[in-house]
């Protein structure tokens, strides 16, 4: 998974590790310009929380532990 640059159209949305073989409780992320998006993976059209790079950088590295 590449953190670069994309272009302004679609975000390049991808499943969370954590996620797992549960497809009832799964969780997307698309690396963005202003930082980070997370939505529902059931509802990709709904709504999504936006976090800035350094926010999310400070959630995964709580999270590994």
């Amino acid at each position: 998974m590449s953190a670069g640059p994309q272009p302004d159209s679609e975000p390049l949305w991808f499943k969370s590790s954590y996620s797992g073989g549960n497809t009832t409780e799964c969780v997307e992320a698309a690396f963005v310009p202003a930082g980070v998006m997370v939505r529902d993976s059931k509802t990709p059209g709904g709504p999504h929380v936006s976090v800035s790079a350094e926010a999310w950088s400070r959630f995964v590295a709580t999270s590994v532990r």
